[in-house]
C-alpha cells in the first residue's frame, strides 16, 4: 500500500522524479523495481522511504543546505549483512564488506539518504539506497535512484523535513 503523495515528496514514476510540480529524468536499479529486495540484486526497492540525511563532499561543491553533513576522507557505508554496522555509515578502517563514500567520481558529490532498512537493518535485506547523481542517462544504477547532477543541486535545498520518497 503506498501512502498518498504530497506535492513535497519524492514520486518516482516511470523514467521520471516528480518535484514540487516538476518532472526529472531518472534512472533507478539495473534489477528494476521489487517489494522483496535482497543485498546485492540490483533493484530499487518499492514503499515509501523517508529521507534521513543528506551527504556532500565539501572539496567539490557548495553545502546544499544547512543539514547536510560533510563527506570526510575514511567515511565508508556498511554492506556486508553479517557485520553489527551492516547498512550504516562507518569509518575507515573497517575490515567488513563496504563503499567508499568519498569516491573518485563525482556519483556521490551529493547523496541524499533514504531509510530503507534503517536504523535497524535486518540483514541481507539490502543497503546504501540513495538518491545521487547519475553516471549518464539511461545508465542504471545497483538499486539506487539517480539524477542528472543539475536536477539533484535543485532539489536537495528544497527538501524540508517529513520529506518521502514513494517508489510504487
Amino acid at each position: 500500500m503506498t501512502a498518498a503523495p504530497r506535492s513535497s515528496d519524492l514520486v518516482l514514476a516511470p523514467g521520471h522524479l516528480r518535484f514540487m510540480g516538476r518532472r526529472f529524468p531518472c534512472v533507478v536499479g539495473r534489477g528494476g523495481l521489487t517489494g522483496d529486495k535482497r543485498e546485492g540484486d540490483g533493484a530499487t526497492p518499492r514503499g515509501v522511504h523517508g529521507i534521513v540525511g543528506m551527504l556532500y563532499r565539501p572539496d567539490r561543491i557548495a553545502r546544499p543546505a544547512d543539514w547536510a553533513v560533510p563527506i570526510r576522507p575514511g567515511d565508508l557505508w556498511s554492506d556486508d549483512p553479517a557485520d553489527e554496522d551492516y547498512n550504516l555509515m562507518v569509518r575507515a578502517p573497517y575490515a567488513p564488506s563496504h563503499e567508499r563514500l568519498r569516491r573518485p567520481d563525482p556519483l556521490y558529490d551529493l547523496v541524499l539518504i533514504t531509510d530503507w532498512n534503517w536504523p535497524r537493518a535486518r540483514r541481507g535485506r539490502g543497503s546504501a539506497i540513495f538518491l545521487h547523481r547519475w553516471r549518464k542517462p539511461g545508465h542504471l544504477t545497483a538499486g539506487c535512484v539517480a539524477l542528472a547532477p543539475a536536477h539533484l543541486a535543485w532539489i536537495a535545498p528544497r527538501l524540508r523535513h517529513g520529506v518521502r520518497l514513494i517508489v510504487p
